[in-house]
């Protein structure tokens, strides 16, 4: 029996509501690992955490099946061997830079200016990979819509920092995420060909922690040993979670997919992160601002970049070396 457009209608209508709650996951994430790192007064330290809490648990998952526990071991012999560009394995560090920006950052710009920064930073990588073929099965064409919201992305975010003109060191700030959104676009290109190659996401995901946190570690082991960075852990219960939030976001819109379909799926997921994060700004602002007027304009613009640079061109290129983009986005 088909499905009566009405019924379908309704699926659609539930399915978005669902993914704006998914995305609202994002920004709730933010802000537990911008509390971490003013907890412990070290974002590095709160991103170590946040995915070492997420490393934990899907090496859990991953491990606790004879199937993808030997899929999981084969992979570092793949990457000697070189069975793909040897790139992909190394998505996670995408990861790494988000969340250690989260860490750094979100505890002074807030929520707010955060996930504006990262999403218009994310739309410009979107749209330059597509250009280029990273992570799509054709290259997209520079078309004037996509351009115009690249455009719009870096009004975005000039619009989040504007209030903040007089203080640098809120530029330099709000340019992390920003950096982490643009790195954001070939992510997914890395993590599809893991899921590809290892016959399962949830081992790309595991694969995408690992690679984090030892980038992470090592780099912390080294600040230890020039400067005496002291490691410690938080002890507030709620502090473990941002891992998990991201894990439950990354499953959510998974399964939110088949329904929707990438182009409303990343139109929902991205309202739901901006309107999450200027909910939480109203409640939970960082220590020292406000919600500006700007801000809120800010991230209707990064909206409506995010929506405009979505617009697939009418002509494609040739076709691209990478397979379909999975929705992985960090640890």
């Amino acid at each position: 029996m088909s499905t009566s457009p009405t019924r379908r209608a309704t699926s659609v209508v539930v399915l978005t509501i669902a993914t704006v709650f998914a995305g609202m996951l994002g920004p709730l994430q933010s802000l537990v690992n911008g509390h971490l790192g003013t907890e412990l007064g070290d974002g590095h330290a709160a991103a170590l955490v946040s995915f070492g809490t997420g490393l934990v648990l899907m090496l859990i998952i991953v491990l606790a099946r004879a199937r993808t526990r030997t899929a999981f071991f084969r992979l570092p012999g793949q990457l000697v061997r070189g069975e793909i560009p040897r790139w992909n394995f190394f998505a996670g560090l995408c990861g790494a830079v988000i969340v250690l920006s989260e860490g750094v950052t979100v505890g002074f710009l807030g929520v707010a200016i955060f996930q504006t920064s990262l999403i218009s930073g994310m739309v410009i990588s979107g749209v330059v990979c597509d250009r280029l073929g990273i992570g799509v099965p054709f290259k997209q064409a520079m078309s004037a819509p996509r351009v115009a919201g690249a455009i719009l992305a870096i009004c975005a975010t000039v619009l989040v920092v504007s209030p903040n003109w007089s203080a640098p060191h809120m530029i330099a700030l709000a340019i992390m995420p920003f950096v982490g959104g643009l790195l954001a676009g070939w992510q997914p290109a890395g993590n599809s060909e893991i899921g590809l190659l290892s016959g399962s996401m949830f081992i790309s995901i595991t694969w995408n922690f690992l690679i984090g946190f030892v980038a992470l570690g090592l780099v912390y082991a080294v600040r230890m040993a020039a400067a005496g960075a002291h490691f410690a852990l938080p002890g507030t219960w709620w502090m473990y979670f941002g891992g998990p939030l991201g894990l439950l976001s990354i499953a959510l819109m998974a399964l939110l997919v088949r329904g929707l379909g990438l182009l409303l799926l990343g139109l929902a997921s991205t309202a739901g992160q901006l309107i999450g994060s200027l909910l939480l700004e109203v409640v939970a602002p960082a220590a020292g601002s406000s919600l500006h007027l700007v801000t809120v304009l800010g991230a209707l613009v990064a909206l409506a970049a995010a929506a405009i640079a979505m617009i697939p061109s009418r002509h494609t290129a040739e076709p691209a070396v990478l397979a379909q983009p999975a929705e992985v986005r960090r640890g």
